[in-house]
């Protein structure tokens, strides 16, 4: 129940990057040279590191499995990650909130190819604004990480990388249609010339959409844009030079809830409803390895840009703007002593956070301008023994000029025996800082604000196993977790005018659960990959909104002897949930129970050359009708078609 978007998610607005600061080395392919998975969001040494051996808990979806699970829409495919839980309202477009390990929206940080994405004013990001690209990864760690990035990374870190010219070369165009009236397409253009890596794209999504009201006529439709550019030079075998770019917009129609009659506070069809959601990021990056490539520095700028802008029948109702400058100094030395190699890295980062409310302006609330600066220094130390034992340890110093100063830290270690069994734990502690909403906030009488938030904070540990089998073509994993929040941010709702407003909680908020996962590819022709989590999540003792305690995915692909053809089944299941509904005129919010259910998709693409092929996509096979938002309809079965191409 606890934040401003899980309660008035109903009534409110809702390149080519390079992996480019530190934490994002723009070079860092999916493997190394002996097919072994590699990330580099787990680190801000910039040097990659190999999953099998990462004493955390980290999934790697490659840019293969987005291809063959044809992902448009990048929340979609985060819903097969151990941990994590989604939920949209409604249509695609739509506010869409991602949540790891029980936490909420605004306690994952996003980094999109290395700039952290989040919108300083909302205090999250918005994944319904980010279609896929033709050719990116998705990187997602799990549990505290405050100790690396500062604020927001309570439950995690989900990281969206483009691939470099190096990694996907050549020109990839897509094109396809289908129901709702929904056109989309994709354009890439990458390659490397001489010194010069370069990678252009660019994706739209167009729907007409369908109703999200119960019984609604009214379709909600929307159309996203994205383009990212991304320019490496590399002069010299010790030095290079990256400039980053990346827009992204989003035009998407939007139902409100009924402030009258039988259907009060339900969903109901809103003529004239809708939001603009506008955002450029940037970064440049300069990194110097010296030493033979033992010791690298690396000077990183960025700016996230991001403006809001929502519309009724009458015209603009309410919007907001944030920005968010970033400056990163990181520095990061290797050491051999014997069989242990060691890593030490430390980095400085500065932020500042501006934001302006620039909704009609009104006596409750504020429309100036605000800003934040919070300097935060970090340490790390990484270290591996005989490819067999890892040990971490980061521990960050955060100076804000707003809320109090703060130090987090992390632990962790693993070791993997010679059969391939490795066991992992960790303990870690987190912040988040009250985003512009909570503190400044105002929605037409139902929200306002309050400037006297303190910071939420978390701890937590995690344990787990998991097993190599048949030399690698399958493997096994299940990890238990336990986490507690303080301070946190809840809802309120005082008499007698029963006005929603944020404050701090006195009790502790508590999540525990289980990450299971197993992946396997017995044959050539076949892989299949499941996830499944348990969750128990209690706020005050009351089971937290939109967290089921089941959730589970299967990810089947199936090809033909000459990989001409491939085809992949998804299932996934979301078990019954809790939700809050403002069906009291009052606004006092009333629990509501949301059914469990089952969404399969199916598609399936044929190489008609070795340039073009043809693909089709059936989604919501079996035409479930479910709510992820209390009172929000999702679309129904829909079926795509298309045609790509690669030069």
């Amino acid at each position: 129940m606890k934040t401003y978007l899980s309660l008035l998610a109903p009534v409110i607005l809702g390149v080519v990057a390079s992996p480019a600061v530190a934490q994002s080395n723009p070079t860092q392919p999916t493997e190394d040279k002996d097919g072994n998975e590699i990330v580099v969001t787990a680190s801000r040494s910039g040097d990659a590191v190999e999953i099998r051996n990462l004493p955390a808990s980290v999934t790697l979806i490659s840019a293969e499995q987005l291809q063959e699970r044809q992902t448009r829409i990048v929340s979609d495919v985060l819903r097969d990650v151990p941990g994590i839980a989604v939920s949209r309202t409604g249509a695609i477009g739509g506010m869409t909130q991602v949540r790891i390990r029980g936490t909420e929206g605004n306690h994952v940080l996003v980094l999109i190819d290395g700039i952290k994405a989040s919108d300083p004013y909302i205090g999250e990001y918005d994944f319904g604004t980010l279609i896929a690209d033709e050719a990116a990864k998705v990187e997602v760690l799990r549990g505290q990480q405050s100790a690396l990035y500062g604020s927001d990374a309570i439950g995690g870190v989900i990281q969206y990388i483009t691939l470099t010219g190096a990694e996907a070369p050549g020109l990839r165009v897509r094109a396809e249609g289908g129901s709702f009236g929904t056109a989309s397409g994709g354009v890439r253009f990458a390659g490397v010339a001489d010194t010069v890596d370069y990678a252009l794209s660019s994706s739209i999504y167009r729907t007409n959409g369908s109703p999200t009201a119960r019984n609604g006529t009214r379709n909600i439709g929307s159309t996203s844009i994205g383009a990212s550019g991304k320019v490496t030079w590399a002069p010299s075998s010790i030095f290079k030079l990256t400039g980053v770019g990346r827009y992204s917009y989003t035009d998407a129609l939007n139902n409100d809830t009924a402030s009258s009659g039988a259907l009060f506070g339900y969903i109901v069809d809103t003529p004239g409803e809708r939001f603009t959601n506008a955002a450029f990021y940037g970064l440049a990056r300069a990194e110097l390895t010296l030493d033979d490539g033992r010791w690298t520095n690396a000077l990183t700028g960025q700016i996230a840009d991001t403006t809001r802008k929502g519309y009724t029948a009458r015209g603009y109702d309410s919007g907001d703007k944030g920005r968010r400058l970033k400056g990163s100094f990181e520095s990061s030395y290797r050491f051999d002593t014997g069989a242990l190699v060691n890593r030490i890295t430390g980095a400085v980062d500065f932020e500042r956070e501006e934001f302006q409310n620039t909704s009609p302006a009104s006596s409750f609330a504020f429309t100036g301008r605000q800003s934040t600066d919070n300097w935060g220094f970090v340490g790390q130390y990484e270290g591996t023994l005989n490819d067999a034992l890892s040990l971490g340890a980061s521990i960050r110093r955060d100076q804000n000029n707003r809320f109090a100063d703060v130090t987090t830290y992390r632990l962790q270690a693993g070791y993997r025996l010679a059969f391939g069994l490795r066991a992992h734990a960790a303990y870690g502690t987190g912040v988040k800082n009250p985003g512009y909403y909570e503190l400044y906030g105002y929605s037409d009488g139902r929200y306002i604000g309050n400037p006297n938030l303190k910071p939420e904070k978390s701890k937590g540990w995690e344990a787990g196993l998991d097993q190599e089998i048949a030399g690698g073509k399958a493997s096994i994993g299940v990890t238990y977790f336990d986490s507690r929040l303080t301070d946190e941010i809840f809802t309120t709702f005082p008499a007698p005018l029963f006005i929603a407003t944020p404050g701090n909680r006195m009790t502790e908020s508590k999540q525990r659960g289980v990450e299971v996962f197993i992946s396997a590819s017995p044959i050539d022709q076949i892989r299949f990959d499941l996830a499944y989590t348990y969750l128990h999540a209690r706020e005050n003792g009351i089971v937290e909104v939109r967290r089921p305690n089941h959730i589970a995915s299967l990810n089947t692909t199936v090809f033909s002897a000459d990989k001409r053809f491939s085809g992949t089944l998804t299932v996934r299941y979301n078990g019954r949930q809790d939700d809050v509904a403002f069906t009291n005129p009052t606004f006092v919010p009333v629990r509501v129970s949301l059914q469990e259910y089952v969404l399969v998709n199916l598609n399936a693409e044929y190489k008609l050359t070795d340039r073009f092929s043809v693909f089709s996509r059936v989604e919501n096979l079996f035409d479930e009708r479910s709510e992820e938002v209390f009172s929000y309809a999702v679309p129904g079965r829909a079926a795509y078609g298309g045609v790509k191409a690669r030069f």
